[in-house]
C-alpha cells in the first residue's frame, strides 16, 4: 500500500512559533485554508481510498477539501495527534524549540528513554503512533485499499518516519523541512515495513503558499546546532 502522511495547514500557533500541542487545538489561518484547498487539488489524480485525521481539529479541517474531492469520510483516529510538549507547551523562544525538536529527533535516532520535560518519552509516542498506523494498514489490507492519506502533524510525522521508514533516518528527518501541507509518502505494509518514496517538504500547492515569516518550530531544518 501507499501511505501519504500529510502535515496540516498553517495555524495561528505556527505563525507565532508556539509549541501548540494541546487538544483540541486551533483551527487554520486563512493561508492554512488555502493550503488545504491546494493540497486537495494537487492530489486530485491520486486514487485515495481512505482518509484519516488526528483528534486535533486542524487536521480535520485540512482533510475536509480532500474528503470532498474524493467523496470520502474523514476517519478520526486516536494516536495520530502531535507529540505533546509537556512543560514547553505554548512557549515560543528558541531554546524551547531546540529542546522540543532535539528530544523528538533523539527519539528518531532510537533514544526512546529520553523524556519531554513533564511530558511523554519516546516509547509512549511510538506505541500510540505505531498502533494508529497499524490500524490504518490493517483496514487497508482488509478493504484492499491501494492508497491511504493520513493528515497528522510536523513533529509526529518527521519523528515516526525518521525511525520507521527505510530511506530516512534521524539525520534525514532533522535536515528535511516539512512545511504545512508537506507530504511524506511511504510504500509497504506491516510485514515488510515502510520505504520512503518521496518527501515533499514544501506546501504541495507550491511555494506561493509558503509563509516565510512564520516561526513554525516543528517544520524547519533542525540539523544545525
Amino acid at each position: 500500500m501507499k501511505l501519504l502522511l500529510i502535515r496540516h495547514g498553517e495555524t495561528p500557533g505556527n505563525v507565532l512559533g508556539q509549541l501548540d500541542t494541546d487538544h483540541p487545538g486551533p483551527g487554520l489561518t486563512e493561508l492554512g485554508e488555502r493550503q488545504a484547498e491546494a493540497m486537495a487539488r494537487s492530489l486530485a489524480n491520486e486514487r485515495i481510498n481512505a482518509l484519516y485525521a488526528s483528534t486535533l481539529i486542524r487536521t480535520q479541517i485540512t482533510a475536509a477539501p480532500l474528503a470532498r474531492l474524493h467523496t470520502l469520510d474523514i476517519e478520526v483516529l486516536d494516536g495520530l495527534h502531535e507529540i505533546e510538549a509537556g512543560s514547553l507547551e505554548k512557549l515560543t523562544d528558541h531554546e524551547s524549540h531546540k529542546r522540543y525538536m532535539g528530544t523528538v529527533i533523539s527519539w528518531a535516532a532510537g533514544d526512546l528513554d529520553l523524556r519531554m520535560p513533564a511530558g511523554p518519552d519516546g516509547h509512549a509516542f511510538f506505541e500510540r503512533f505505531d498502533a494508529a498506523i497499524a490500524e490504518v494498514a490493517q483496514r487497508a489490507e482488509r478493504q484492499q485499499h491501494g492508497t491511504v492519506a493520513v493528515v497528522s502533524h510536523g513533529a509526529a510525522i518527521r519523528t515516526w518516519a525518521g525511525l520507521r521508514a527505510d530511506g530516512a533516518d534521524h539525520e534525514f528527518a532533522a535536515r528535511h523541512v516539512l512545511a504545512n501541507t508537506g507530504i511524506v509518502a511511504l510504500e509497504g505494509d506491516l510485514r515488510a515495513g515502510w520505504n520512503l518514496i518521496h518527501w515533499d517538504g514544501s506546501p504541495v500547492g507550491g511555494l506561493a503558499l509558503a509563509d516565510p515569516t512564520a516561526e513554525d518550530p516543528t517544520g524547519r531544518d533542525v540539523s544545525a546546532p
